[in-house]
C-alpha cells in the first residue's frame, strides 16, 4: 500500500469518530504497552547492533520512558479528556463557558536516532491519548531499530490508525509534501528549518524537538563530588549522543584543577571502554569522523584516543578552550567535554545570553543568590539545578526548546496539549437579553457599554 493510500485512509478513519472514545484510546494503548513487553528482546538485540546498548541503559532511557507515559496516559486519559469550565465574564451572562480538547487528526511523527524507542514511540503515545491517527517516520539512521518499530507496529496495529514508515531522505521528503493536521519532529536544528518550510505551505502546526549547545557551570559554592559524578553520567550516557547532554563546562578558575581531577576519576570508574556494557558506540562513520575533528591534540586533558573499526571514541575533555575555538561553533553530539573556566558568574552569564537559546542548561551550586541569577538571565528549554538531564524523567515538567533549539514541548499532559486542539465553547442562556448591544446605538448606550467592557 502506497504512503499517500494510507494517509488519505487515516483521514478517512479519523472522520468516524472512533478515535475520540476514550475506551477505545486506552484499548490501543494497552495494546501498544503489551506488544512492546512482548517484543523487548526484538529491541534489545536491535539497539544493540546499531550503538552495542545495553539491556540496562535501552530499558532505563527508552523502553521505561514509553511504558511510563502509556501508564500515565490510561491513568489520567479521562480528566484531560474532560471540558474544563473557566469562568464567565460579565459581558457574557448569563452563560457557562468551557475549553473543550478535541485530537487534531492525522499526525506525522519523525523521530529521532540517538533514543530511537523513546524519541518516536513517546510522541506516538501521546498523539494516540490525544485521540489522532498516526504515521511514524523513524530514523533511518539506527537502522535496525527504523525496522523492529516498523515491523511491531504494522502487524499489531491497522494502519488507518497507526502505521510505520520506512525509508531515508527521499521517503520523508515525500512524506513531507503531503498535508497533515500536525508534524512533530525530533532532531537538529538544520533538518527542523527543513521540516518547518515544508508543513508552512500546508499551513499545517509543528512542534520541532531540537538541540543546541547546553552548559553546565559550575562555581565554587557547588558540592564539587557530586557534581562531577552527574555530570561524567550525563555526558557520557550513550557516548555523549543525547539532546540535553551537558555540550560543555564552565568551571569557576579557582576550583577548576580540582574538579578536572575529579572528572577523570569518574570516567576511570564508571569503565567507560571499547566494548563496555556501560557505553555506547558512535552511531556511524559520517559522525565519527566529524567528532574526531573536533579533538584538538594540543588541549587534550584526559583521553583522545579512538578506533575507527569500532566506531569508539573514548571519553574525552579539552582544557584551555575558547568561544572561537571549532569545538564551541555547533553541538557537539559525542563524548568531548569542552571546558572554558571563568572568574565572574555575571560576566560568563552574559557571554551565554550572547549564544543561540540552548534546549537545556544546567547549574551547580549551593548558593541562592547565583540560582536566581542564572534561572533570571538565561532562556532555555529547560534544565537542572545542580544535576543533568533529569527533568526529562518527572512527566510533570513539559519537555522542549526555545528559540533555535525548538518550537513547543510534551510530556505528561503537554503532550496531550500538543496533539489538542482547545476548542472554546460558550453556552449562554436564551433569557434575560439586554438590548444594549444592538443598533440604533446611542451616547447612554456606549456610556454603559464602557462600564462593562
Amino acid at each position: 500500500m502506497e504512503i499517500q493510500e494510507i494517509v488519505y485512509k487515516q483521514k478517512d478513519f479519523f472522520k468516524t469518530q472512533q478515535t475520540k472514545n476514550i475506551r477505545f484510546r486506552k484499548m490501543y494503548l494497552e495494546k501498544l504497552r503489551d506488544v512492546i513487553l512482548e517484543n523487548e528482546h526484538l529491541l534489545y538485540e536491535a539497539i544493540y547492533q546499531d550503538f552495542g546498548k545495553s539491556k540496562f541503559d535501552t530499558f532505563t532511557t527508552e523502553i521505561s520512558f514509553v511504558l511510563n507515559d502509556i501508564e500515565y496516559y490510561l491513568k489520567n486519559l479521562k480528566s484531560l479528556s474532560k471540558p474544563k469550565r473557566v469562568r464567565t465574564n460579565l459581558v457574557n451572562q448569563f452563560g457557562k463557558s468551557r475549553i473543550y480538547s478535541e485530537p487534531l487528526g492525522n499526525v506525522l511523527v519523525i523521530g529521532a536516532w540517538n533514543y530511537p524507542y523513546q524519541l518516536s514511540l513517546s510522541p506516538i503515545v501521546a498523539a494516540l491519548a490525544a485521540g489522532n491517527c498516526c504515521i511514524l517516520k523513524p530514523s533511518e539512521i539506527a537502522e535496525n531499530t527504523m525496522k523492529v518499530m516498523a515491523k511491531i507496529i504494522n502487524e499489531n496495529f491497522p494502519p488507518e490508525y497507526v502505521y510505520a514508515y520506512e525509508g531515508g531522505i527521499e521517503e520523508t521528503t515525500e512524506l513531507l509534501k503531503l498535508k497533515f493536521d500536525k508534524i512533530f519532529f525530533t532532531g537538529s536544528t538544520k533538518v527542523g528549518k527543513i521540516v518547518y518550510e515544508a508543513a508552512a505551505k500546508n499551513l499545517t502546526p509543528v512542534t520541532l524537538e531540537l538541540g543546541g549547545k547546553s552548559p553546565a557551570i559550575i562555581t565554587k559554592e557547588a558540592n564539587l563530588e557530586v557534581a562531577a559524578k552527574r555530570i561524567i553520567w550525563g555526558k557520557f550516557l550513550n557516548a555523549g549522543q543525547t539532546c540535553v547532554a551537558p555540550d560543555y563546562l564552565l568551571i569557576e578558575e579557582s576550583v577548576q584543577e580540582q574538579f578536572l581531577e575529579m572528572l577523570r576519576k569518574y570516567i576511570q570508574e564508571f569503565k567507560y571502554e571499547s566494548g563496555s556494557e556501560h557505553y555506547t558506540k558512535i552511531i556511524n562513520q559520517k559522525n565519527f569522523e566529524r567528532l574526531i575533528t573536533l579533538i584538538d591534540k594540543d588541549k587534550i586533558y584526559f583521553g583522545g584516543n579512538f578506533n575507527r573499526e569500532k566506531l569508539f571514541i573514548e571519553p574525552t575533555i579539552l582544557t584551555n578552550i575558547h568561544w572561537n575555538d571549532e569545538v564551541m561553533q555547533e553541538e557537539i553530539f559525542g563524548p568531548i567535554l569542552p571546558v572554558i573556566s571563568f572568574t565572574n558568574l555575571n560576566v560568563i552569564l552574559n557571554e551565554i545570553l550572547e549564544l543561540e537559546k540552548p534546549l537545556a542548561a544546567y547549574l551547580f551550586t549551593d548558593n541562592s543568590e547565583e540560582k536566581e541569577n542564572f534561572l533570571q538571565k538565561l532562556s532555555f528549554g529547560g534544565g537542572c539545578i545542580n544535576d543533568v538531564m533529569m527533568h526529562l524523567g518527572n512527566e510533570n515538567l513539559p519537555f522542549g526548546g526555545v528559540g533555535n533549539s525548538g518550537i513547543g514541548n510534551y510530556h505528561g499532559k503537554f503532550g496531550f496539549e500538543t496533539f489538542s486542539n482547545q476548542k472554546a465553547i460558550l453556552e449562554r442562556a436564551t433569557w434575560g437579553e439586554p438590548n444594549i448591544k444592538y443598533p440604533p446605538y446611542s451616547e447612554k448606550k456606549l456610556s454603559w457599554i464602557k462600564r462593562f467592557l
